[in-house]
């Protein structure tokens, strides 16, 4: 699944240089703003712990994590929903993506130019959330009016999406987020098809200096978790300068550098499987001699869809499922064995898969 976070935040927040962080990339990353101008894309896997045990176990030869792919996206500046700073582009782009990563400094360095003249993350959050807010009252407003012409004939549907975008409009004028409106089964493909910069779900990523990875009091990072804290989202603490570093390592050099700081694992590891949740993604396994592959679908999802992922004839001719829970692999330590406990289940096209599950399809086209 070819899901895409858009990182975004003003300029000069850290945004590039943790683009590159995740994705060893060379996004470039510069001391003025709009150094990025077209947006950069990079794969990144998703890490996962269970592929090594299970590849150890199975004696494959590889190991295929799951990915996502995240999108560098410039700077946006006050007035962006205006064209200042190529907002329009900018803020096109965003509506592109499936999830947004919010990059907020929260770290002093005269060295570091603020586009507003000093570090404030709070105000840097209002102004992003202000630029995506009035992006989205020009949309509503715009279709509003298409609508209500239709609707003045005697339409129904035109009558009940009029009503539906004026709920929308009331929430966004009041300083509220798309994402924040409840809406019926019915009314969602209604307002997908809107493609909202509010309705988009966001983790913050709050972007810190060394020591306050090593544990120093940072006043800037405590406003933004109070500022946030009523919107049920991910705070990811990290340092993208130190995140640099540490992607740039492999095995026990990184591991060692981890333990340095006191940290159990990598600020980027945290968003990825935060960004990951977000889209409610989860993984299941195909294992073998050749290899150990993660599959990506959403929750929810059903076995031949799942099949699906894979290929298209797994699902269209899909007969059933074989399925192992991985603890129960994990303990029995191979399919032989799970299968002579009983473990290994036969499930047909109504089984929702399930975070972990691993998978053999039968199917015949």
């Amino acid at each position: 699944m070819a899901l895409k976070c858009g990182i975004v935040g003003l300029p000069n927040v850290g945004k590039s240089m943790l683009f590159n962080a995740l994705s060893n990339g060379s996004a470039a990353s510069a001391n003025f703003p709009f150094c990025t101008i077209e947006p950069n894309l990079g794969v990144v896997a998703v890490p996962d712990g269970r592929m090594g045990l299970l590849a150890a176990l199975a004696n494959s030869k590889h190991i295929v994590p799951a990915s996502m792919e995240f999108v560098d996206i410039a700077g946006l500046v006050q007035g962006a929903h205006n064209g200042e700073g190529l907002g329009n582009k900018f803020l096109g782009h965003i509506r592109e993506v499936d999830a947004i990563v919010h990059v907020i400094r929260c770290f002093e360095d005269e060295n570091v130019v603020h586009v507003a003249g000093s570090v404030d993350p709070v105000f840097d959050k209002q102004v992003i959330d202000h630029e995506l807010r009035c992006k989205d009252i020009d949309t509503l407003s715009k279709k509003l009016s298409k609508t209500e012409k239709l609707a003045k004939i005697g339409s129904k549907i035109q009558q009940q999406e009029c009503a539906l975008l004026n709920r929308f409009l009331t929430l966004l004028e009041q300083g509220g987020d798309a994402r924040k409106v409840q809406v019926e089964l019915e009314e969602r493909e209604i307002v997908q098809s809107w493609q909202l910069l509010t309705s988009k779900p966001v983790i913050y990523f709050a972007n810190v200096d060394e020591a306050t990875i090593l544990g120093k009091s940072n006043a800037h990072l405590a406003s933004l978790q109070n500022t946030v804290a009523g919107e049920n989202a991910d705070v990811i603490v990290g340092c993208a300068a130190l995140e640099v570093q540490f992607n740039a390592l492999d095995g026990d050099e990184k591991q060692f550098f981890l333990q340095e700081y006191n940290l159990t694992e990598s600020g980027l590891d945290k968003l990825i499987r935060s960004a990951y949740a977000l889209l409610r993604l989860i993984t299941y396994f195909t294992v073998g001699p050749q290899e150990v592959r993660a599959w990506t679908i959403e929750k929810g999802t059903k076995a031949p869809q799942a099949a699906g992922v894979i290929h298209t004839d797994f699902q269209r001719g899909f007969i059933k499922a074989e399925v192992i829970d991985f603890q129960d692999y994990k303990i029995l330590k191979s399919e032989s064995a799970c299968r002579e406990a009983g473990k290994l289940r036969i499930e047909g096209k109504d089984y929702i898969v399930q975070d972990g599950d691993v998978m053999l399809f039968r199917f015949n086209v």
